[in-house]
C-alpha cells in the first residue's frame, strides 16, 4: 500500500471535462490491452500488472496533491510501456490517445463548455435544441448549467425550506444521465418562453367557427412549441349537407391539408416543426379516403394519422362481417363494406408507407382514470399519450441502461435500490413540470392541472439487456421487461401517493379510477408513459425508449440537417476483447451491413445479444410492446420494423396480434418503404438531406461525426 506522510494514498482523476472520479487500475488495464489487442497482443493479465506498475507511480510521483490529469496517467503509460521494451503497444497506445484528443478537439469546437461528460452526438444535440444561446447564437451556458436551470426552475416550486434540496435531487439525477425529462423541459426552463410540454390534444368540431378556433388555439401552442393530437371523428362527411350555405361539406381530410399548411407556416423555436397527430373512427364514412390520404407520399408532410379502431371492428373482422359506416352528424348508417377488405385497405397503405397507424381507442378509454371528466378520443405526435381535448403530456425517461451494478465473475444485475431512488425523483420533477409550465392557453392550463397527469418512461433498454447479456428476442428480455416495467410502475404509483398526501390529490380525484381502487391520495391521473425518446436518448447515449438498437452502425438524422453516424459503442468493447477479433476491416463490414448475426467469426455469443431491429421477427416485436403495455398507464410508443420483402398478409397478421395482445396502438414499417428515412443501416447518400453537410463530416469543424466512443 502506498503512503504519504503516513496516510494511504487516494488518487483522484481530474477529467478534461472538470469532472472529477477516483483512480481506476481497471479502466489502465483495459485500455492498455485494447492497445496491445491492436498489435496482436492476447496477454490480458500483463496488461493488469503493467497498470498497477503505473498507479504505483503515480502515487508516489501525485501523493502530495492526491490529484492526477488524464493526461498525466496517459503519459506514465507510455513511459512504463517504453521502459518495459513493449514498443509496439506503446505506439498503438499513442494513436489512440491522439484518436481522443481528436474527439476531444471536435467537441471543443461546437463551443460548448462539457463539463457533464456527454458523447459527441449529445454535445451537438444539446447545442443545438437545449443550450441557451445569446444574441449571437453563440452557447451562453454549459451542459451543466443547462441541467442545473431545469432543476432550479422545476424546484422553484417545493417548500422553501426544501427547494435547495429537490433542486440538488432534480440536477444529479440529470447530470448523471439517469433520468432526462422532455425536450421543451429542457430547453425552456428558466427562460421567457416557459412552455415545457412537448404535446397538445385539441378538438376538432363540426362548425366553421370552431374548425378555425381549433385550427387557432392549436398555432399558438405549436408557436411556444408543441405538437397536437386531433380527432376528426365529429366532423361530418365529404358532400355531407351544410344546411346555412344550402352547400357541400369539404369532409376531414380536406381539413386535415388544412391543418397540414397552417404547420408549414408556424416554425417553432429551437428549429422545431409543427407537428400533428390525426385520428379517425373506423366507423366514419371518409374512412377510406382517410386510409389513403397520404398514399402519394409527399402529402400532408406534418401529420401523423391513425385509425381509430373500435373492439367491435375486431370482432367483424375475425367474422368476415359488414361494417356499417355511421355519419357523425345524423348518426345514421350511410353504407356498409367488408370489415376484412377495409382492415386489408388500412394493411395496405401501412405496408406502402408506414402509415396510417392504429390505436385500440375501446382499449385507451376503458382505461381512462377520469371517465367523469370527459372520453378519451385521440392521442398525441407519437402515440404513447391519450388525452382529452386541451390537456397536455409532460413526459421524462430514466436511462435504464445506467441502472445496473456489476456482481462476481462479471456478471450484471439491475440497481434496483439506485432505479427506485430515481423514480422517486423523476415523479416528483414530472409533478413540478405541472406546476410550473407557463400554458399558452388558460383552458389548457385549466384542464392539465385538474388531471396532472404525467408520463414517467424509460429508455435504454436495449442498452440493459446488452449489459445483462440477454438477447431481445428472447423469452428471458420479456421476463426482463416485465420486472423492469412492474417495478417503475409500482414505485411510480407509490410516489405519486405519496406526493397526493405532501401537496394534495389531482383536483379530479373524486369519481376516478384511483378512487376506485382504493387509494385515499393520488397526486396525478396517469404515471407511466412509454415514449419514444429520440434527442433525449441521444443526449444520454442511450438507446431509444424500448426499441431493440436500429443498427449497430448507423446514421441518424437530427432536425432534417445532417446525418449523425453512430457505432455501437458496448459492441465495440465487446470485440475487443476477444483476442484477435478486432480489425478495421471487421469494423467496415458492420458498418455496411449494420448487423452482427450473419457474420460467422463473430462469436455466436456476441452475434446473440446484439440483435437489431431487423433481427427481430415483428412478432417478437409486437410481444415485448405488450409486455411494457402491461405495465403502463398510458400507452407505449414502439415501431414494429418489417423487412422489405414483408408482405400485406405480414402487416394485418402483426396488426390483429397487437389487437389479442391488449396493446393501445400499434405503427409498423416495413424498410425502404418510404424514399427517405430518420435511420439508416450501412451507407446513406447525405447528398439528398438539405442544410449544411453532405459527406459525414461536422459543419462546424469539418471532423468526421463517426466516433468510436468508450
Amino acid at each position: 500500500m502506498i503512503r504519504y506522510m503516513g496516510r494511504q494514498v487516494k488518487l483522484k482523476v481530474w477529467k478534461r471535462s472538470e469532472r472529477e472520479e477516483e483512480l481506476s487500475v481497471s479502466k489502465i488495464a483495459d485500455s492498455i490491452f485494447l492497445a496491445a489487442q491492436d498489435v496482436g497482443g492476447t496477454d490480458k493479465q500483463l496488461s493488469q500488472n503493467i497498470a498497477e506498475e503505473v498507479v504505483t507511480r503515480l502515487k508516489k510521483q501525485y501523493g502530495r496533491i492526491a490529484k492526477v490529469s488524464s493526461a498525466e496517467i496517459g503519459d506514465m503509460v507510455e513511459r512504463v510501456l517504453l521502459e518495459r521494451a513493449h514498443y509496439k503497444t506503446a505506439k498503438a497506445y499513442i494513436i489512440n490517445r491522439e484518436k481522443k484528443r481528436t474527439v476531444e478537439a471536435s467537441k471543443r469546437a461546437l463551443g460548448v463548455n462539457d463539463d457533464v461528460g456527454l458523447s459527441y452526438n449529445a454535445l451537438v444535440v444539446a447545442r443545438d435544441k437545449y443550450i441557451l444561446k445569446d444574441v449571437d447564437g453563440e452557447p451562453k451556458e454549459s451542459v451543466s448549467e443547462m441541467f442545473g436551470r431545469t432543476a432550479k426552475f422545476l424546484a422553484s416550486c417545493e417548500k422553501k425550506e426544501v427547494r435547495s434540496k429537490w433542486q440538488a435531487k432534480f440536477a444529479e439525477v440529470m447530470r448523471e444521465l439517469r433520468f432526462i425529462p422532455g425536450g421543451r423541459t429542457l430547453a425552456n426552463s428558466g427562460t421567457a418562453n416557459n412552455q415545457l410540454a412537448n404535446c397538445f390534444v385539441m378538438p376538432m368540431p363540426d362548425d366553421i367557427e370552431g374548425i378555425f378556433e381549433s385550427l387557432k388555439e392549436s398555432s399558438i401552442l405549436k408557436k411556444y412549441g408543441g405538437g397536437v393530437g386531433f380527432n376528426f371523428g365529429h366532423i361530418r362527411p365529404k358532400d355531407d349537407v351544410v344546411s346555412t350555405t344550402s352547400g357541400a361539406a369539404c369532409g376531414p381530410v380536406a381539413l386535415m391539408q388544412l391543418i397540414n399548411d397552417a404547420s408549414d407556416i408556424y416554425l417553432q423555436a429551437g428549429k422545431r416543426r409543427s407537428g400533428n397527430m390525426v385520428t379517425l373512427p373506423v366507423s366514419h364514412p371518409d374512412i377510406v379516403e382517410f386510409i389513403h390520404c397520404k398514399e402519394s407520399g409527399n402529402n400532408l408532410a406534418h401529420i401523423n394519422y391513425s385509425v381509430a379502431v373500435s373492439d367491435k371492428f375486431v370482432k367483424a373482422v375475425k367474422n368476415n362481417d359488414e361494417w356499417e359506416l355511421v355519419s357523425p352528424r345524423t348518426k345514421k348508417v350511410v353504407r356498409k363494406v367488408s370489415a376484412s377488405w377495409l382492415f386489408e385497405e388500412m394493411a395496405r397503405m401501412a405496408w406502402k408507407n408506414g402509415d396510417p397507424g392504429l390505436i385500440f381507442i375501446d382499449k385507451i378509454e376503458r382505461a381512462n382514470p377520469t371517465p367523469h371528466v370527459g372520453p378519451l378520443e385521440t392521442v398525441n405526435l407519437c402515440g404513447e399519450q391519450p388525452l382529452l381535448s386541451y390537456e397536455a403530456c409532460n413526459l421524462g425517461s430514466v436511462n435504464l441502461a445506467v441502472h445496473t451494478v456489476a456482481l462476481e465473475a462479471g456478471r450484471v444485475e439491475v440497481d434496483w435500490k439506485k432505479l427506485e431512488e430515481t423514480v422517486r425523483v423523476a415523479v416528483r420533477m414530472l409533478d413540478d413540470v405541472v406546476s410550473v409550465c407557463g400554458y399558452p392557453l388558460a383552458k389548457v392550463a385549466e384542464v392539465v392541472r385538474g388531471n396532472r397527469k404525467i408520463g414517467l418512461g424509460v429508455m435504454g433498454f436495449a442498452d440493459l439487456l446488452v449489459k445483462l447479456g440477454v438477447a431481445y428476442d428472447s423469452k428471458k428480455a420479456l421476463r426482463v421487461a416485465g420486472e423492469v416495467m412492474r417495478f417503475v410502475q409500482k414505485i411510480g404509483w407509490d410516489e405519486s401517493s405519496k406526493l397526493g398526501k405532501e401537496k394534495g390529490s389531482f383536483p379530479n380525484f373524486k369519481g376516478s379510477l384511483w378512487e376506485k381502487r382504493g387509494y385515499r391520495y393520488f397526486r396525478n391521473a396517469t404515471v407511466t408513459t412509454i415514449a419514444p425518446t429520440g434527442s433525449i436518448s441521444i443526449l444520454a447515449s442511450a438507446s431509444s425508449g424500448i426499441e431493440p438498437h436500429f443498427a449497430l452502425t448507423y446514421y441518424r438524422k437530427s432536425m432534417g440537417e445532417y446525418s449523425l453516424p453512430e457505432v455501437n459503442k458496448d459492441l465495440l468493447s465487446a470485440i475487443k476483447h476477444i483476442n484477435g477479433l478486432y480489425s478495421n476491416e471487421l469494423m467496415e463490414e458492420i458498418a455496411e451491413k449494420g448487423s452482427i448475426r450473419n457474420i460467422p467469426r463473430i462469436p455466436e455469443s456476441i452475434r446473440q445479444v446484439f440483435v437489431t431491429s431487423m433481427d427481430i421477427k415483428p412478432e417478437a416485436h409486437v410481444v415485448m410492446l405488450s409486455v411494457f403495455q402491461k405495465y403502463t398507464d398510458n400507452a407505449v410508443s414502439k415501431t414494429i420494423n418489417l423487412p422489405s420483402n414483408a408482405t400485406v398478409e405480414d402487416v394485418k397478421r402483426v396488426y390483429m396480434l397487437a389487437a389479442e395482445l391488449n396493446c393501445k396502438g400499434i405503427t409498423v414499417y416495413r424498410d425502404k418503404s418510404r424514399g427517405e428515412q430518420v435511420l439508416n443501416i450501412g451507407k446513406v447518400d447525405t447528398k439528398a438531406i438539405s442544410g449544411k453537410n453532405n459527406n459525414e463530416t461536422c459543419p462546424n469543424c469539418d471532423n468526421k461525426l463517426a466516433i468510436e466512443e468508450g
